[in-house]
């Protein structure tokens, strides 16, 4: 009974609890701990948001702990990076420059802020690129691995991981073309790397993907005998 005379009285015939919702609240309780957001709020209002849309939520694939070379002054960490990937990919246009992928930069940024990352990295990864409009995402993507790693062989490593088709745990293989242009476009970013180093590690590659259908995997730039990636 209610305290309050005023009050309306309910009993459980007259609350109606949609048999969807249990379900619901489970998969969004998991997707919580598996992400660990660090703004709950902000983060499930994205997360509903999205589902409410048909759209990718902000959710990790798995729990993730600490990287021994990860930066400590930046708040993404590759799976965050893959969950960012998995939601923009589905906003992909064609450039009238060819076949890049290409997506709002206002769409990222707010993919972004939905996963409560710092708008100071954000603006800084702008900044580099000279993004602006629409973006070719793949180069931004690339930015962003470059942020989590030492050096571009740990970036070049880390995107190769995360934009395989491979299953987990497989060789992480990408297209040679794919990665000949991200490696490229880092390291003319980076500045201290010649156009000689990236013919040399591009044409020892080559001899490694003409035996694998055209692909590339981190064990082929990893190797004591491939020419360094970096200067660093």
């Amino acid at each position: 009974m209610p305290t309050n005379p005023d009050e309306p009285y309910y009993c459980s015939q007259q609350i109606n609890i949609p048999p969807s919702l249990p379900d619901i609240l489970k998969q969004f309780t998991k997707a919580a701990i598996r992400t660990q957001p660090k703004d709950v709020l902000a983060w499930s209002a994205a997360y509903f948001k999205d589902m409410a849309k048909g759209e990718t939520p902000p959710v990790k694939e798995r729990l993730e702990m600490p990287t021994a070379t990860q930066k400590t002054d930046t708040g993404l960490t590759p799976g965050l990076l893959r969950v960012l990937n998995k939601q923009v990919e589905h906003f992909f246009v064609d450039s009238k420059l060819g076949p890049k992928k290409t997506v709002s930069l206002n769409l990222v940024q707010e993919k972004w802020a939905d996963l409560a990352l710092p708008k100071e990295q954000f603006d800084d990864l702008v900044r580099i690129g000279s993004f602006g409009g629409e973006v070719e995402w793949n180069k931004f993507f690339a930015l962003c691995a470059s942020a989590l790693g030492e050096n571009i062989t740990d970036a070049m490593k880390t995107i190769c991981e995360i934009l395989t088709a491979d299953p987990e745990g497989g060789p992480s293989r990408i297209p040679f073309p794919l990665f000949k242009d991200l490696y490229t476009y880092l390291a003319q970013i980076d500045g201290e790397i010649s156009q000689q180093q990236i013919n040399e590690v591009c044409n020892y590659l080559k001899y490694h993907v003409d035996k694998q259908d055209g692909y590339v995997q981190p064990r082929n730039f990893l190797g004591a005998e491939c020419p360094k990636l970096s200067t660093r």
